[in-house]
């Protein structure tokens, strides 16, 4: 009986170690994001983009690959909730305001790589709104895609709003694996001119997300390995 106990306990250690070893997102946030936002604010009243972009990407690879996404469920605007837990397959995510103006070609190009990637990836667009202004432009994404919504003015959305949109703001590309670990996050998209032509903005529009998926589903499997070698 001594001998099972021991061995009981030794598990709950083991066990409460690899709990304690699991970095959340919102946790790597609250600790890395002022002192980011500090440099890069400075860098970006210079002039010097590509320095931002430099911290920005510091700051994701350093500090926020890895972490772990809390398990988050999302409204959808078909009324079922999304909870991310219960996905299956790795996780693209992508935010947005309806009040803001997407890019040319943007939603088609969404559209045709959810078509692309639905048998790997399940696409997420997260809209920072309430369900009435979200459901006219839910109606052009595809089936592939579930839209949905969060607002501060919803009781339950507190944590989603402070983790999600007041770090990045929109639009933020987040990549997740089917443990909810970030392997990847990416900030905006192509700045298309108003003058371009459609076919035009949606080639651009589909290589840039085509390219940040293609890297995804690269890298997922690295970043597993390498957090099940530190449990």
């Amino acid at each position: 009986m001594r001998l099972i106990l021991l061995l009981l306990l030794n598990v709950s250690f083991l066990s409460a170690y690899s709990q304690e070893e699991t970095v959340f997102f919102s946790d790597a946030i609250k600790t890395h994001l002022n002192k980011y936002n500090l440099q890069s604010d400075l860098e970006f009243e210079r002039g010097n983009l590509a320095k931002g972009q430099f911290l920005f990407d510091s700051l994701v690879s350093h500090h926020l690959v890895g972490s772990r996404f809390t398990d988050y469920s999302f409204k959808s605007v078909s009324g079922k909730k999304v909870r991310l837990g219960k996905v299956k397959k790795p996780i693209f995510i992508i935010t947005y305001a309806s009040w803001c103006i997407m890019n040319k070609g943007e939603i088609p190009a969404l559209n045709k790589l959810s078509r692309k990637y639905s048998k790997d990836v399940q696409f997420i667009v997260l809209f920072w709104d309430k369900k009435y202004n979200v459901k006219k432009i839910s109606r052009k994404f595809g089936g592939n895609i579930k839209v949905c919504y969060a607002n501060e003015g919803y009781r339950n959305d507190s944590q989603i709003v402070s983790a999600l949109k007041h770090t990045f703001g929109f639009p933020t590309s987040y990549f997740l694996n089917t443990n909810l670990d970030v392997v990847d996050i990416k900030r905006g998209g192509i700045p298309t001119a108003g003058k371009i032509s459609y076919i035009t903005a949606f080639n651009q529009n589909y290589n840039l997300f085509n390219e940040r998926l293609t890297n995804f589903l690269i890298k997922k499997d690295e970043i597993t390995e390498r957090l099940a070698a530190t449990e």
